[in-house]
């Protein structure tokens, strides 16, 4: 079938360029769009393409305590890079090419990426912790873990994993929503160790942990195993029942 000219509609009116238009604005305030509050000192606030058009990035503002962990979770469209600007943090992040969980311990100035698609989370270490997670798309997309686990069935989890199915879905009961800062409200999770191994390999609070036994992030205990190199390796045992204890100083 072929057209003439004369049968081609348009579809849309031009639209004009953002840095063009009349309404321009290159100034924006991160405090006022709230994202997720979970209380006075754990709040997330945003700038993204909503509130400044014409920004080609975009970043969450947040606010936790000690022990508040961002939950696990995934971008499908952007790379995120953490910014930390006051308290201590550790970020983890699942590396798919190598199986391994890498995790890093930063403090105020210090930075951590997250790849596009890579799986990973953080956990504050000190109250009045601030930083800044900034990502290279207007608006990310978030696929976050709980989301996953709950709408998992049972039965499926047993076939795949050989996980019992009735144990399976009285452990994700809890998550009956999304949860963006956890613990949920009324969980009070035993008090545990996040131990990161202080790898002195290019920067001095990174530590590498091996995927075959990470441990739970929270509570408990993650044991640190060395990546093998030639560079000059020390082994510490950051123990943290929360809050700061770092090898890295």
């Amino acid at each position: 079938m072929s057209y003439s000219e004369t049968t081609v509609l348009q579809t849309s009116a031009p639209q004009t360029p953002v840095l063009q238009s009349p309404a321009l604005n290159l100034s924006a305030d991160s405090t006022q769009k709230v994202n997720y509050a979970k209380n006075d000192q754990n709040v997330i606030t945003q700038l993204f393409a909503e509130q400044m058009p014409a920004v080609r990035t975009g970043f969450f503002n947040i606010h936790l305590s000690q022990g508040v962990v961002v939950s696990p979770h995934w971008h499908t469209n952007a790379a995120e890079l953490v910014f930390l600007i006051s308290g201590e943090i550790q970020t983890s992040v699942f590396n798919p090419f190598t199986q391994l969980l890498m995790t890093y311990r930063l403090k105020p100035g210090q930075v951590s990426q997250f790849p596009m698609g890579w799986f990973h989370w953080l956990v504050a270490l000190t109250d009045h912790t601030h930083l800044l997670t900034i990502f290279d798309v207007p608006t990310p997309d978030i696929v976050y873990a709980g989301d996953f686990l709950r709408m998992l069935p049972p039965e499926v989890a047993a076939r795949a994993y050989c996980v019992n199915p009735a144990a399976y879905a009285q452990a994700v009961a809890p998550i009956q929503k999304p949860v963006i800062l956890g613990p949920p409200p009324g969980c009070s999770p035993a008090a545990g160790a996040v131990q990161g191994a202080a790898a002195q390999v290019g920067y001095p609070h990174a530590g590498v942990q091996s995927a075959a036994s990470p441990g739970p992030m929270y509570p408990g205990t993650m044991p640190g195993v060395m990546p093998q190199s030639g560079m000059p390796q020390q082994q510490g045992a950051a123990a943290v029942p929360y809050p700061p204890g770092s090898g890295w100083r």
